[in-house]
Order: structure tokens, then C-alpha cells, then sequence
């Protein structure tokens, strides 16, 4: 389960394309964030990803990607030409592939290594799409099979590209434009496959009929696994209450969200929340998944500026900043499904599960301000250098507001306690297992 959001510049104060996205993965599926320089090749070199290779290109761009640590390619991610994509898993009538081949991950690397332009991005998809399919296992602990929807943005435009096997359609968007993990393109595509036809009469459209896409394709028996569409009018009604006005700001609270039944004030704990949130939160076994990590983008005519939390929980993290053109800053070893305190992923997913185990509201509420404070104050040191700062000056600032949110962090994990026990004995047990697991004796770390 994901959310991914894109605001277009006829709707932000600045004119700028604001771009986020929330990659929902299990509970000890460990995230990290990686720069990968751009690199060139022999011609006839064959890269693998995932399951299968593909022909290598002579030349690939930069890259910033953040990725469940076992995947070759990534959850969302941007390139050095200012072209950033988003992935959802959705689910169609007729049954993903389970046999190899690419992954929806390995298509949204492939194309910001490979593109200069979303309209580029969104091509270089649809042709590895057609030519070598997509398929194969995309869950950690238990095997999982989809299609996927993917947003795909740069300085200037943006599109939602829906697959379905080799099949695909393609809307551009603009304004507020927001997806999750349901087919969500109806009469607007500007582009289909020539065999979506044939797919659409197997599932009951007829020469003349109004053309819904998405009601057509999705699998109305999915429909209600996480709350898709709650979800993404959720994120769209945040960011459309501040249309013409919008900022980075808007889509970290968007990002953030428990829903409507969380408010400010509330004493609810996450085991209480009735459905899936923007802001996932595991549950027990009926809600395996939690946001696992975050990514804000601002494209500008002439910077883009990148904001990852590298941890789980966008609500009890910080978002730091990124350019691709300075080194992105130390934070431990890669992580895997094994708790290692040295990375940053796991060394905050402490303080996440203490939350948990406590009064998660009151220390939300208690650490609200200051998280936002320090965002605020990251937000400007970082416009400081857009305009005129050095590499040196770049580099100083990054490194500087990785290090602060990190030690605020480890502070606000020090000071907390987990004293008020889950009203549910099995949503405990469930975490308690999930630790054990890990091999992490939550009581010890």
C-alpha cells in the first residue's frame, strides 16, 4: 500500500511541481537511501535487475532512489535532470504475472537512469514494458503479485501511467493529482496500448459505452484492501485546500496523515485507527504493512531540491534534505530485515515501536512542534544556497541537517518511555513477533 502526490505549478506558491510519495511496505522491510553516480558503458552490456536483464544503455544519469533493501530497483526516486517517478501496486480483473520478469521497481529505475524528461521517462517504460512484461514475487515475507501505476513528473509536467500486463494507459495531469492502490484513470487518457481494447471487452465494455477505465480494469474484490480510494481522496483534499498556495510543507502534513478520525487532541493509539492511513501504521495480522519511508520533491526552472526521511513513520521522522550534486551524507551501514542500531532505518524504528508500545498520541503531540520547527529552519538554510551558495556551501547545509536530525531523533528516543501498554493483547504480540524476528530484543535495545 502507497500514496503518491503531485502538484503541477498552476497550483503552488512558488510555481514550482511539488511531487511526494509514502512506499508502504511490511514491518521489518527495511528501507534505504542511495545516490548511484551516472556511469557509462560497452555497448553489449547486459544489466540484471531483479528477476531478468535487459540490455545495458551506453550512458545512465545520477540517481537518488530509495528502496526496500532486497530490491534492485526502487519505490520512488529522482534523477539529475529533475525527473522524479512514484510506483503503486494496483490490481486488475485478470491475475498478475507470478512468472520473472521486470518488477514495477526495476521499470521506475530504468527510466530515471535512463531519461532526461517525464515525457521521456514515461516511453521508456511503456517500451521495456512491452518488450520483457512485467512480473514475479514483490513481497518480503509473504509472495505478492501486481501490476503498477506509476507518477511520473519533471520541472514542467506530469503523467500517471496505469499497466496492466503489457498492456498500459496514460493521463496527463494537472493541478492536484494523487494515486494509490487502485487503478484510477477513467475517460482521460490521452494514450492507450493497442491491445488494451481487447482486455477492456473481456471485461465487459462494448463499442459505444462510456470508456471507464479504471472501473473496468480494477478488481472490484480488491477494492476495499487498504482503503485505496479513501486514501487518495484524503491526500487530494489536503493538497486541494491549499491550491494556489501550496509548498513542501503541505505535502510533509499530507505524507503525515492518520485520517479524519485522528485529531490534534486525540488520545487514539494507531491500533485504533479504523482503515489504512496515508501515514501507515501496522496493525495487527489484518494490517501487516506500515510506511516504510518518504520522499518530497520540489522541481524549480532551475534546482531541484529533494526531502527523504530514510525511516518509517513520516509523522515521528524529519525530513532531510537533497541535491544530487553534493554528497549525500554518512548514516550507517545498509540495513536489512535484521535490527542493526548503526543504520539510520533501524536505529529510529526504535523510537517508532516505543511509540507504539505507549502513549503514541501524547508523544506525537509532544515532539509535533519542534519536528516542525527544525523542518522550517532546514527549508531555509537550504533556499539560502539555491540561488547563489557553492558545491562547498551545498554540501556544508546537507550534511549539517542530516546530522541535526539524527541527534534530534536519537534525543526524543532517549526520553521515551513505554509505559501504557496497547488496549490489544494481539496487536502487542503481533509487534512482539515481528521484533523477534528481526532479532531484536525491543526490551534490550
Amino acid at each position: 500500500m502507497c500514496d503518491t502526490i503531485v502538484a503541477t505549478p498552476d497550483v503552488t506558491a512558488e510555481h514550482h511541481v511539488l511531487f511526494g510519495k509514502n512506499s508502504d511496505r511490511q514491518r521489518n522491510e527495511a528501507q534505504t537511501v542511495e545516490f548511484f553516480p551516472r556511469a557509462q558503458f560497452l555497448a553489449g552490456t547486459s544489466l540484471h535487475c531483479q528477476y531478468i536483464a535487459v540490455p545495458q544503455v551506453r550512458r545512465t544519469r545520477a540517481v537518488l532512489l530509495c528502496r526496500p533493501f532486497w530490491i534492485w530497483g526502487a519505490e520512488m526516486g529522482a534523477n539529475e535532470r529533475g525527473v522524479v517517478i512514484g510506483n503503486e501496486a494496483v490490481h486488475a480483473r485478470t491475475p498478475a504475472q507470478e512468472e520473472p520478469a521486470l518488477t514495477g521497481n526495476d521499470l521506475l529505475r530504468l527510466a530515471l537512469e535512463r531519461a532526461d524528461t517525464a515525457a521521456e521517462a514515461v516511453d521508456i517504460i511503456i517500451a521495456l514494458l512491452e518488450e520483457h512484461g512485467q512480473g514475479g514475487n514483490c513481497g518480503h515475507l509473504t509472495p505478492n503479485y501486481y501490476n503498477n501505476a506509476f507518477m511520473v513528473a519533471d520541472r514542467i509536467e506530469a503523467f500517471v501511467l496505469e499497466t496492466l500486463g503489457r498492456e498500459w494507459l496514460l493521463e496527463r495531469v494537472s493541478g492536484v493529482r494523487t494515486i494509490s492502490n487502485r487503478y484510477s484513470i477513467g475517460e482521460e487518457a490521452i494514450r492507450t496500448s493497442q491491445g488494451l481494447a481487447d482486455i477492456l471487452r473481456d471485461c465487459g465494455w462494448s463499442d459505444g459505452s462510456s470508456r471507464n477505465y479504471a472501473e473496468l480494469i480494477a478488481d472490484p474484490h480488491r477494492e476495499h484492501i487498504g482503503f485505496a480510494s479513501a486514501r487518495r481522496e484524503r491526500a487530494a483534499a489536503h493538497l486541494r485546500s491549499r491550491a494556489g498556495a501550496l509548498c513542501v510543507t503541505d505535502v510533509m502534513a499530507a505524507l503525515r496523515d492518520h485520517g479524519p478520525a485522528f485529531q490534534p487532541d486525540s488520545a487514539r493509539h494507531p491500533s485504533e485507527f479504523p482503515t489504512c492511513t496515508v501515514c501507515m501504521h501496522a496493525g495487527a495480522d489484518e494490517r501487516p504493512g506500515q510506511t516504510a519511508g518518504a520522499m518530497i520533491s520540489e522541481l524549480g526552472s532551475a534546482f531541484a531540491l529533494h526531502w527523504v526521511t530514510g525511516t518509517a513513520a513520516p509523522c515521528l521522522s524529519i525530513f532531510k534534505p537533497v541535491f544530487l550534486d553534493v554528497p549525500l551524507p554518512a548514516h550507517g551501514p545498509l540495513p536489512t530485515d535484521r535490527f542493526d542500531s548503526r543504520t539510520l532505518w533501524w536505529r529510529h524504528e526504535r523510537l517508532h515501536r516505543r511509540a507504539l508500545m505507549g502513549d503514541f498520541a501524547a508523544f506525537l503531540r509532544e515532539i509535533t512542534s519542534e519536528r516542525d520547527v527544525l523542518e522550517l529552519d532546514f527549508q531555509n538554510r537550504v533556499r539560502s544556497v539555491l540561488a547563489g551558495g557553492s558545491v562547498d556551501d551545498r554540501a556544508q547545509i546537507i550534511a549539517d541537517c542530516w546530522s541535526e536530525a539524527m541527534k534530534t531523533e536519537d534525543r526524543w528516543y532517549a526520553h521515551l518511555k513505554a509505559s501504557i501498554p496497547p488496549q490489544s493483547e494481539e496487536y502487542a504480540a503481533t509487534w512482539s513477533r515481528m521484533n523477534r524476528i528481526a532479532g531484536w530484543d525491543s526490551a534490550l535495545a
